[in-house]
């Protein structure tokens, strides 16, 4: 049976699985990143987490075709290096792939971790059997990986499927967090829902997710129960947040004309609440020829399309 191991790094957590060659998870596990310590320390815990893995599933390391990485941020696939992953402070030029080469003498792979989650739904999720596509999460930001004949595209620098950066407005629109203004992912993410609701309460206005929420915070869950449950404030805020995302997208189906747009994330798990006000807007704004290709569809594999993805770098 053919066996690798996909390792997803967050700024909370590490997500490590022992996966077969249908994309089958045999093993999962996760331990904390504890980013302040520095990376030495999440790599050091990353090792042991592979070393209890081999143990726990009785695998030797000439058992392991391959180790893949996922990174939030920039990466340099061919060196193996972490360029800027800037959700996780402290990880600048950081040469992972040598460090776990070294370690354990199995051939290790690193790449973005949208890219991932693209290559998973290509092999074993919503994008089997398809040639061209784009597939998208949207949570605390807005990012993307892109098909194309059949392949994940990387771009010259490693840096291709910025979609959060697609600009809407091209002055005086709201802060990214890139530096700039006016991108999609400012308009449009998981802490635009929040800003959009708090925005709304302020001067003692009432709404259901303030309710839902009660001494806690609001978060993007709450305002997408809220819109469940009826209360319209919610349910316009995700009206304008799959306008937002389908304007973004109409730019990317008019340019790449793909089969489909799967798309994936926490706030994606909203479902027809978000993806109903997407296809509306992309069958309004973008071309005839286009849109009738394209299916906006959610993604299959969940919090596991990254682990899963990461696994198969190893085939290239």
């Amino acid at each position: 049976m053919v066996k690798r191991i996909g390792i997803d790094v967050g700024g909370t957590n590490v997500k490590i699985a022992l996966v077969d060659g249908e994309g089958k998870i045999i093993y999962s596990n996760s331990v904390p990143t504890y980013a302040q310590m520095g990376y030495e320390y999440t790599v050091n815990n990353i090792k042991q987490a592979i070393k209890d893995l081999m143990k726990e599933t009785n695998t030797e390391a000439k058992d392991i075709q391959g180790i893949g990485f996922d990174f939030p941020g920039q990466v340099d696939c061919k060196t193996g290096v972490v360029k800027n992953a800037p959700n996780i402070p402290g990880w600048v030029n950081v040469p992972i792939a040598q460090m776990i080469e070294e370690e354990f003498h199995i051939p290790t792979r690193i790449d973005n971790d949208v890219r991932c989650a693209a290559l998973g739904e290509l092999k074993f999720g919503a994008g089997r059997g398809c040639e061209n596509f784009v597939c998208i999460t949207v949570g605390t930001g807005i990012g993307s990986g892109i098909v194309i004949n059949g392949k994940v595209v990387r771009g010259a620098a490693n840096a291709a499927g910025e979609l959060g950066h697609i600009k809407l407005q091209m002055e005086d629109g709201p802060l990214c967090g890139c530096g700039d203004s006016g991108c999609l992912e400012a308009f449009a993410s998981g802490p635009s829902i929040v800003a959009m609701a708090q925005e709304y309460l302020k001067g003692g206005k009432s709404a259901k997710f303030r309710e839902l929420a009660g001494d806690g915070e609001i978060t993007p869950y709450i305002v997408a129960k809220a819109a469940e449950a009826g209360d319209p404030v919610a349910k316009r805020i995700f009206e304008k947040m799959g306008y937002y995302i389908g304007m973004g997208l109409t730019s990317v189906i008019n340019l790449l004309n793909p089969e489909r747009i799967i798309i994936g994330g926490g706030v994606a798990e909203c479902g027809e609440l978000l993806l109903d006000p997407i296809r509306r807007t992309i069958n309004e704004r973008a071309m005839k020829v286009q849109r009738d290709a394209v299916e906006i569809i959610p993604a299959e594999l969940g919090n596991s399309a990254g682990v899963i993805g990461a696994s198969m770098l190893v085939e290239g």
